[in-house]
C-alpha cells in the first residue's frame, strides 16, 4: 500500500515539474518574441538611405623630395642660408583640408548594404623666403673724390606646390551585427571596387650670393684706393610633376557598438572600420632642373671679371605600371538622435610605393593622409 502511495506522490511530483518547465519555457517565449517584434519593429522604422558629408584636417605625406643646390654644402655657414634653408623652404604645408561623401542604402528586411563614397582634397601654397645680411660699405678714394658703395649677401628662395588627391569607393556589404555587445550594433563587412588618383606639381627658383668678400686696392690706406669685389653668384631653378591613377579590388569592416542612450532619445556609439586594396595604375614623373654658379675676381682690374664656374642639369621621366597596396583605418565615436547622427574621429589611408618621389633618379614614395575628421549623417526612408 505504501508503495502504490509513493508512485502515486511520484507520478504527480513529475507532472508538476513538467508543468512549471513548460509553464518557464513558454514565458521566455513570449519575452523574447516581444522582444523580437520590438526589434522588428524598430528594423522597420530605420532609414533605408543614409548621406554622410564630411570634413578631415589631414596631413598629406609623400609629395616627393626636395631640389638641394649643390652651393648649399659649399657655403654651410653663410648667414643668408639660415634660418630657413632654401630646402627647408620646399617643406609642404603640414596639414591641409579634405572633404567627404557616402551615401549607403539597405532594403527593408535585408542585411546588404550597398554605398558610394567619395574623399578627396587639394591645396595649394607659394613661399617666399627673403634673407639679406647687413649692409656691407665699401670706399672708393681718389685724387678728385670719396665714393661709399653698399652691397651686401642675399639668398632669395620662391617655391609653388600644389597636389591633388581623390579616392572613389562602390561597395557591397553584409551586416552579421555584434550580438556579444547587445542590441543596435552593427559589424558590416563589404568587398568592391576603389579607384585613387593623386597628383602634386612644385617649381622653384633660388638666386643667391652667400660670400661676398671685401679687399683693397692698392691697400686699405692707401690715400687713393678702390674696393674690389669677390664673391659668387648662385641660380638654381626646377619643376617636377608627379602622378598616379589606380583601380582595383578593396575590401572593408566597418563596426559600431552602442555604450550609451538609445537611437529615439539620443545614443552614443564606439565607431571603427579598416580597409584594404590592391590598386593596379600607372605612376607618372617629370623632373626637370639647372644650376649654375658665376665667380667675381677681380683681379687688380678695377673693372671686374665675372666668369662661369659650372653649369649643370639634372632630372628625370617615369611612366610605368604599377601595383600599389592600399590600407587605413579610422575610429571615433557618434552621436545619434532618430535619423541624424554627428560623427568625430581620427582616420588614416596609406598607399604604398604609389609616386615616383625622386629628383634625378626614380624612387618609390609612399603616399598617406591622415588626421582628425568631422561628419554629419542624415537617414532617409524606412
Amino acid at each position: 500500500m505504501s508503495e502504490l502511495m509513493s508512485a502515486r506522490n511520484g507520478g504527480r511530483n513529475f507532472r508538476w515539474q513538467l508543468l512549471n518547465t513548460a509553464s518557464a519555457v513558454a514565458l521566455l517565449a513570449a519575452v523574447y518574441g516581444l522582444s523580437e517584434a520590438k526589434a522588428e519593429d524598430q528594423d522597420a522604422d530605420r532609414p533605408t538611405v543614409w548621406i554622410e558629408l564630411g570634413g578631415e584636417l589631414e596631413h598629406v605625406g609623400g609629395q616627393g623630395d626636395p631640389f638641394t643646390p649643390g652651393f648649399l654644402a659649399a657655403n654651410p655657414n653663410s648667414p643668408v642660408l639660415q634660418p630657413v634653408t632654401p630646402v627647408q623652404a620646399q617643406n609642404p604645408n603640414p596639414f591641409g583640408f579634405g572633404e567627404s561623401g557616402k551615401i549607403s542604402f539597405q532594403p527593408e528586411d535585408s542585411n546588404w548594404v550597398f554605398s558610394a563614397a567619395i574623399n578627396f582634397g587639394r591645396s595649394s601654397n607659394f613661399k617666399h623666403v627673403d634673407h639679406q645680411t647687413s649692409d656691407v660699405h665699401a670706399k672708393y678714394n681718389n685724387s678728385h673724390r670719396s665714393i661709399l658703395n653698399t652691397d651686401a649677401d642675399f639668398a632669395d628662395t620662391q617655391v609653388h606646390r600644389q597636389e591633388s588627391h581623390a579616392t572613389l569607393d562602390f561597395l557591397a556589404g553584409k551586416d552579421f551585427g555584434l550580438g556579444m555587445f547587445g542590441r543596435g550594433g552593427s559589424s558590416t563587412f563589404s568587398f568592391g571596387v576603389r579607384f585613387a588618383q593623386f597628383a602634386s606639381k612644385t617649381t622653384f627658383d633660388i638666386r643667391a650670393r652667400p660670400d661676398l668678400r671685401i679687399s683693397y686696392f692698392p691697400s686699405a690706406h692707401a690715400p687713393t684706393r678702390a674696393p674690389l669685389k669677390y664673391f659668387h653668384t648662385y641660380h638654381a631653378a626646377g619643376q617636377a610633376s608627379r602622378s598616379f591613377h589606380g583601380i582595383g579590388p578593396s575590401l572593408s569592416w566597418d563596426g559600431s557598438m552602442p555604450f550609451a542612450g538609445n537611437p529615439q532619445s539620443g545614443e552614443v556609439t564606439f565607431d571603427w572600420g579598416a580597409n584594404a586594396a590592391i590598386l593596379f595604375g600607372r605612376q607618372k614623373a617629370r623632373v626637370r632642373h639647372q644650376e649654375a654658379a658665376h665667380y667675381e675676381n677681380p683681379k687688380y682690374a678695377v673693372t671686374g671679371y665675372y666668369r662661369l664656374v659650372y653649369q649643370h642639369t639634372g632630372g628625370h621621366d617615369t611612366d610605368r605600371s604599377s601595383v600599389v597596396p592600399n590600407a587605413g583605418g579610422f575610429a571615433g565615436a557618434s552621436f545619434r538622435i532618430e535619423n541624424f547622427k554627428m560623427s568625430f574621429g581620427y582616420r588614416a589611408d596609406f598607399f604604398f610605393g604609389a609616386m615616383d618621389g625622386g629628383i634625378d633618379t626614380a624612387k618609390k614614395e609612399n603616399v598617406g593622409f591622415y588626421g582628425p575628421f568631422a561628419s554629419v549623417s542624415v537617414g532617409l526612408g524606412g
